[in-house]
């Protein structure tokens, strides 16, 4: 039997968000040296009333407090959606070492569009970025949510 990835696992959490009635994006972080998953999250605003609770912020809290450190420079995050620019900061500030998302966000992303964090001067670290892993399913999820609210 194959080895889940970890966007996989992403989506996963995407997917338990939904059926929560949040907005259906997962986060997971692993550790670049072995893969294995240090934390993993979905959205949670609503559940929390937290506007800052989304599925990257939550997952950084966790792998933060697991691995007893504020910098998680081994680390990498898989994301089901491009990060909106508060959580690209948080990605900056905790010197994740790769940032893997899904879907492209083209109204409220913040790294390939919108403020694009990472090109900024005033940015103090930058991750290895890559889009479009597993993309077509992250962008799924999201289409099909939204059209059931209206």
């Amino acid at each position: 039997m194959a080895a889940i990835s970890p966007m996989e696992i992403a989506l996963e959490e995407a997917r338990a968000a939904e059926v929560r009635g949040e907005v259906p994006i997962g986060a997971v972080i692993v550790d670049g040296s072995n893969g294995s998953v240090v934390a993993r999250a979905g959205n949670e605003t609503r559940a929390q009333n937290d506007p800052t609770a989304h599925a990257e912020i939550l997952a950084i809290r966790r792998a933060a407090e697991a691995l007893g450190a504020e910098r998680l420079s081994g680390c990498d995050l898989y994301v089901t959606l491009e990060p909106c620019t508060m959580c690209a900061a948080a990605i900056s500030f905790a010197r994740l070492r790769r940032l893997y998302y899904g879907a492209d966000d083209p109204k409220g992303g913040g790294v390939a569009h919108g403020a694009r964090f990472f090109a900024q001067p005033t940015c103090h670290h930058r991750p290895e970025v890559y889009g479009g892993i597993h993309e077509a399913a992250a962008a799924a999820l999201l289409r099909d949510f939204f059209a059931a609210k209206r």
